[in-house]
């Protein structure tokens, strides 16, 4: 199961995922929800709850961050469980994306005024 919650700031939208991001209907719903952000400067992808990750999700990350690559929009994920950073490392993705902890990413995250939208979606 994926839950996806969106908290949007101006030009920053924050995707927070928890549970699993696996191939089929996960990654959907979260490139479903990521897309949906484009009209942000900044996506920030917190991954503090994600338990599972596979080579869909490892895959649908590094086509999220082209696409937002190919918008002008910075793609930056934040804080990624210990399992996920693992597998980042395992595969050099950590060279190639924006990885970062949520405290250094609060920078981005400054303000009160956010807009909340949950999706939840369950395997």
């Amino acid at each position: 199961m994926l839950t996806i919650q969106v908290e949007k700031n101006g030009d920053l939208s924050v995707v927070k995922c928890s549970g699993r991001v696996v191939r089929g209907q996960e990654v959907h719903a979260l490139r479903t929800a990521v897309i949906a952000e484009k009209q942000s400067r900044i996506i920030v992808l917190d991954l503090t709850e994600v338990q599972s990750l596979d080579a869909g999700g490892l895959n649908t990350l590094v086509s999220l961050h082209t696409w937002a690559v190919g918008r002008g929009v910075q793609f930056k994920l934040a804080n990624p469980s210990p399992f996920v950073y693992q597998m980042l490392r395992r595969t050099q993705l950590d060279r190639v994306l924006d990885i970062s902890t949520f405290h250094r990413a609060l920078f981005f995250l400054s303000g009160s005024n956010c807009d909340r939208v949950n999706y939840a979606l369950s395997a």
